[in-house]
């Protein structure tokens, strides 16, 4: 019996990782066009998840880079929140390849297993498989040309890191996750980075001091935000409908700022 307890407490977890009821719903409910792309960089293919704004005119895109865990229902659903606010928005599954049989996120057998995989990849890798993505953002007809890198946790570090490698970005907003401090790195940032971070968070948030002094050194811009008593993941967490009084308030508020964000980026 308590094997069964065991095996069944894991198997909710896993299922709040990799899909969730609320999540699920906003996807399978959404009026706006959802579809799977693919991009190749060298000789990998990767799958990306893209969702586009029902507007008229043309409108910057956001790629968004998920969290630690893979491309899964909750990190799709966030281009479907950036659509509905007037964005073109595609998440690259960064696990393109990695999973069994060469086998993107939804192949692996469980959120740990996905980690392992996210840990696995090759910086150089990581690079030119955003660079497939961000080339491919370009040339969308619907887009006005300007592209912005939004990330979660694992992907918010990665989307500080890429404004080092990609001149051409319009703005990076990183959720949660450390940043470069190297000098020789942070001088070849052309794009403002916005941060999001929550305060329960000190892990990261240690971070942040080094990461601002090199930013400033350079003359770059480096924007943040502290949510007081949010923890680490607050965005995913405060959407859900259990979620702390602290990691909603979080949330709420940074979705406000993206958006303040975006609007400046596109009125540019």
């Amino acid at each position: 019996m308590k094997r069964l307890i065991i095996v069944t407490v894991l198997s909710v977890f896993s299922l709040s990782v990799f899909s969730q009821e609320w999540v699920e719903k906003r996807l399978k409910n959404s009026p706006r066009h959802q579809e799977w792309v693919q991009t190749t960089a060298g000789s990998k293919t990767l799958h990306s998840f893209i969702t586009y704004p029902e507007v008229s005119k043309k409108v910057p895109v956001v790629i968004v880079i998920h969290e630690n865990k893979g491309l899964n229902d909750w990190a799709r659903s966030i281009t479907d929140q950036l659509a509905e606010a007037g964005y073109i928005a595609i998440a690259p599954d960064m696990l393109s390849g990695m999973g069994p049989d060469g086998g993107k996120t939804s192949d692996f057998k469980s959120p740990d297993e996905a980690t392992k995989g996210i840990y696995a990849l090759k910086p150089e890798q990581v690079t030119a498989d955003l660079n497939s993505v961000f080339n491919y953002a370009k040339k969308i007809p619907a887009s006005n040309g300007k592209v912005v890198v939004l990330g979660f946790c694992w992907g918010g570090g990665l989307s500080f890191r890429y404004a080092v490698n990609q001149p051409d970005l319009a703005a990076a907003l990183v959720f949660y996750g450390s940043g470069p401090s190297d000098a020789a790195e942070i001088s070849k940032i052309k794009a403002p980075v916005y941060g999001f971070y929550g305060g329960n968070d000190q892990r990261v948030n240690a971070t942040i001091p080094d990461s601002e002094k090199a930013m400033k050194a350079a003359n770059k811009t480096y924007e943040y935000k502290i949510y007081e008593a949010a923890g680490h993941g607050f965005y995913r967490a405060g959407e859900d409908p259990a979620a702390s009084e602290a990691n909603k308030k979080a949330r709420d508020m940074a979705y406000e700022r993206i958006l303040e964000i975006l609007k400046g980026i596109k009125s540019l």
